[in-house]
């Protein structure tokens, strides 16, 4: 069973910056495609960032572009996201997600994080 933990969420004012951490268990997180997304309150869940199997390429949504960072460490089975410049729009739960086959871009993410809560105040 492959588990995702996210963490490194909280309350951070306006301009800030914070960085998320999502550790995969077992032995094949290089495999894997790495994925953030995020939900906030009576929104549906969006895309945030992606990165493939040994960082080479990344992705980003619009929204996000210049001022988060998406990062892996496969030694430590490790994706990041590093958030700065935020703004109150960037508050909801963020997660991490594997897409297992390491497709590019992903098809599918078959396993994801429960989720750690950004929030940003104004």
């Amino acid at each position: 069973q492959v588990q995702l933990v996210e963490s490194g969420g909280g309350l951070v004012q306006a301009g800030g910056s914070v960085r998320l951490s999502c550790v995969v268990s077992g032995r094949t997180f290089s495999v894997y495609s790495m994925g953030w997304f995020r939900q906030a309150p009576g929104k549906e869940r969006e895309f945030v960032a992606v990165i493939s199997q040994a960082g080479g390429y990344t992705d980003y949504a619009d929204a996000v572009k210049g001022r988060f960072t998406i990062s892996r460490d496969n030694a430590k089975n490790t994706v990041y996201l590093q958030m700065n410049s935020l703004k109150p729009e960037d508050t909801a739960v963020y997660l991490c997600a594997a897409d297992r086959r390491g497709n590019w871009p992903p098809r599918n993410y078959d396993y994801w994080g429960q989720g750690t809560q950004v929030t940003v105040s104004s």
